[in-house]
């Protein structure tokens, strides 16, 4: 039996700031459970509770009510122990590259020598190569993108949680870095959750789509991608993702009184 890496039991959330009369949960009773490996991705409109979630896992927030598990323990001191990318990049503009990629494994404590060497190799493998000294302002916002996911790799940890990084970048590249995301995520055997608005890109990415509806949250709905990999773009031309991509729309739809 294979074992979650991450677990959601009957997890609540609000924010006790809002008063009490105009108090609504963002979260009620959710469960769910994430795989080793696995690679899912969270939609649902605007303010439903998306970024919440990665508030919880991140330990950024404490859930209400109901337990967070990593590997089948009960994850109280939840800070630190997961990579997290958020929608925008964040990289220092007064630093380098080269200075920005090392940023985790200074804070780490890591030996200069031993996380030099270690950066140097994977700027090679993210296509950062000769771009060392260059500063963020510099670079195209493809490379920005993988320097802050190069940064998000160096956390160390398996589980990584990406908030729409691609919603900045124009169509173009914003293909080649999925398809450029889906290679990296399978050389690196990491653990992925990824939030998007865009129906097609969570197909094209994931194992499993976790749909989420408008607030109160108290069921989250999983729909398997029909598809195996390696896939291409091409596939989502396929019929019964097509039909799933209606299915997704019709779903994220706002509700209007009849």
């Amino acid at each position: 039996m294979i074992e979650p890496v991450l677990e959601f039991k009957r997890v609540s959330f609000d924010y006790k700031s809002e008063p009490l009369k105009d108090r609504v949960p963002i979260l009620e009773d959710i469960n769910f459970s994430v795989n080793d490996g696995e690679f899912i991705s969270i939609i649902g409109p605007s303010g439903c509770g998306k970024s919440t979630i990665f508030r919880l896992i991140t330990g950024l927030e404490e859930p209400g009510a109901g337990k967070i598990y990593r590997k089948g323990q009960q994850a109280i001191d939840r800070l630190g122990r997961v990579g997290y990318m958020p929608q925008q990049d964040l990289l220092m503009p007064w630093r380098t590259v080269f200075e920005n990629a090392m940023l985790p494994l200074e804070i780490k404590g890591i030996k200069q020598n031993e996380a030099e060497e270690h950066v140097l190799k994977l700027l090679m493998d993210f296509g950062l190569k000769g771009s060392e000294k260059a500063y963020p302002g510099d670079l195209s916002g493809g490379m920005r993108q993988r320097l802050s996911f190069l940064r998000t790799i160096l956390s160390g940890s398996n589980i990584l949680l990406l908030d729409e990084p691609f919603s900045s970048l124009d169509a173009i590249t914003r293909l080649t870095m999925q398809e450029w995301l889906l290679d990296q995520w399978q050389k690196l055997s990491k653990t992925i959750l990824f939030i998007t608005h865009d129906v097609d890109e969570a197909l094209f990415l994931s194992d499993r789509i976790f749909v989420l509806s408008q607030k109160p949250n108290s069921l989250i709905k999983e729909v398997k991608v029909p598809l195996g990999r390696p896939r291409r773009v091409r596939d989502l031309g396929n019929l019964d993702v097509i039909t799933l991509k209606e299915a997704l729309i019709d779903e994220l739809r706002p509700r209007t009184a009849t």
